[in-house]
């Protein structure tokens, strides 16, 4: 039996409650329902959200994925911007009392020795020195003989004919010596490096007895410091104005730079010394094999014109003395703060340990390139056997780099620097290789447990050290006698004040 009652009651309650819903079910309340039901569910979603990211960390998002942004931008100018030159310029024009060059019947011969920059550099010191004795310059005789072993003319890897005219206000400059000349009795010099003008001036009697006089070496013939401004500058003039290099050395050259910017915009040239002659020289076998390390030894001994034979590497590597390792330059260029995508272009030789030592500094900044892979073999096939001719290529390509690090001191790196100050000051980051080392090892020890105090520390070691304007080094305290030349700052790694000025100055 059906119950009517509650039926009747049941009914109204339906028709009740139906006719409330009716009376809500405006389209903006539906409006209002749907939104909040949408609000409720992203709710729900961002909360189950939150719990999946505690146990799965979104990844990292690199730097080079975001130049764009402000505090990265900043990041990178600090890493690229030369520093400021405060408004110093190049100045290499004589002073009003400077004497033009005279013809001369007394001849300078010389035979310069050492590798590229070293021949460069010591040539420079002997157009000084042509010009303070009156005598007229034949073309140089390069070094035949050093580990390279390169059979290169003058004429190979300089322009010779640009070098002559450039200097004819200066100093008379002939390629060869006068035939009349040839078989005369000459004065054989070796003079005494470090000189003063005054040296230079005694040396002219010898012009009593002789027409010529040959100069066994070249390099290092001339102080630092202390010689007059017109001299100094006759030395930037001969070096960055008149020893430019042989047209098909320049135009090579120019193409590596031009593909260098084609693939990045910028890049930074690593003069990476770690040859085997320098580690031999050095003495600085860290890192390296036993059999690797009395390889070294071998070769320092039957080098009779390197005259320390018995080095203690790790004395040698504590002091600074020794280049980086490809691994601590890895290291090194991180903790300055460039990203892995750095392109870096590799001035060297042949890197001791082949592929096995790269690929630990490959293992930081892969994107690493030598002219060997910039340049097509046919290019490259001149200057293939000519040690010289190849370095002058790293040279071009280094001194125009947006950033040049050197792994070690040596003559190319000191020249470059220099070359780099004279133009305006470009980024040069020198390192401090006696601090890093300890670094390093505070870093391989545990003592340094966070990497970023690691970069912190470096990052304030080299803020003073990126080729800022400053004046040359003098000697070192407590150091007397001819022993403190060596302790100089080389005049062509920085040749600030006497080359570089301010605008207002004459």
């Amino acid at each position: 039996m059906v119950n009517h009652r509650g039926s009747s009651h049941n009914h109204m309650r339906i028709a009740s409650t139906t006719k409330f819903i009716s009376r809500k079910q405006s389209p903006r309340t539906i409006a209002l329902y749907i939104f909040l039901l949408f609000a409720f569910s992203i709710f729900i979603f961002v909360f189950n959200a939150g719990n999946i990211v505690e146990d799965h960390p979104a990844p990292v998002i690199s730097i080079q994925s975001h130049p764009q942004t402000k505090f990265l931008q900043t990041a990178d100018d600090e890493l690229w911007d030369a520093p400021s030159r405060h408004g110093l310029r190049p100045c290499v024009k004589p002073t009003s009392r400077y004497k033009a060059a005279q013809g001369s019947d007394r001849y300078l011969t010389v035979k310069s020795n050492g590798g590229l920059n070293q021949m460069r550099t010591g040539i420079s010191d002997m157009v000084a020195v042509a010009h303070i004795m009156n005598a007229t310059l034949v073309i140089p005789q390069l070094d035949r003989r050093s580990f390279w072993q390169d059979s290169s003319t003058f004429s190979d890897i300089f322009d010779e004919l640009h070098f002559i005219t450039t200097l004819q206000g200066d100093v008379r400059i002939v390629r060869e010596l006068p035939k009349e000349l040839e078989l005369v009795p000459q004065a054989r010099k070796h003079f005494t490096s470090w000189s003063s003008m005054g040296y230079y001036k005694e040396m002219m009697q010898l012009w009593n007895d002789h027409q010529v006089i040959h100069v066994a070496k070249s390099d290092s013939r001339l102080a630092n410091n202390d010689l007059p401004l017109d001299i100094q500058r006759l030395r930037c003039r001969a070096l960055y104005h008149a020893l430019r290099f042989s047209p098909p050395i320049e135009s090579l050259g120019k193409k590596l730079v031009d593909r260098l910017r084609m693939r990045s915009g910028k890049y930074i040239a690593l003069h990476l010394r770690y040859e085997k002659d320098m580690l031999a020289f050095t003495g600085c076998t860290s890192g390296l094999t036993d059999a690797e390390s009395e390889e070294l030894r071998i070769m320092r001994e039957n080098t009779k014109h390197w005259k320390v034979k018995d080095i203690n590497s790790t004395e040698q590597r504590i002091g600074g003395f020794c280049p980086l390792t490809p691994k601590e330059v890895g290291i090194f260029l991180q903790a300055i703060g460039y990203p892995p995508s750095t392109l870096i272009y590799v001035a060297s030789g042949e890197i001791y340990g082949g592929d096995a030592r790269l690929s630990e500094l490959m293992s930081f900044f892969p994107n690493l390139v030598f002219k060997e892979k910039l340049a097509t073999k046919e290019e490259l096939n001149e200057f293939a056997k000519h040690a010289s001719q190849s370095a002058a290529l790293d040279y071009i390509v280094s001194l125009e780099s947006d950033v040049f690090v050197p792994s070690y001191s040596g003559n190319m790196a000191r020249a470059v620097e220099g070359h780099r100050r004279f133009l305006g000051h470009r980024k040069t980051i020198t390192p401090d290789r006696k601090g890093l080392v300890r670094l390093f090892d505070e870093l391989e020890s545990g003592q340094l447990r966070e990497t970023s105090s690691f970069s912190d520390l470096v990052q304030q070691m080299h803020k003073n050290r990126q080729g800022a304007p400053r004046k040359r080094k003098g000697p070192s305290p407590g150091i007397k006698g001819k022993a403190r030349f060596r302790t100089e700052e080389s005049f062509y790694e920085n040749p600030y004040p006497e080359c570089i000025c301010s605008s207002k100055a004459v």
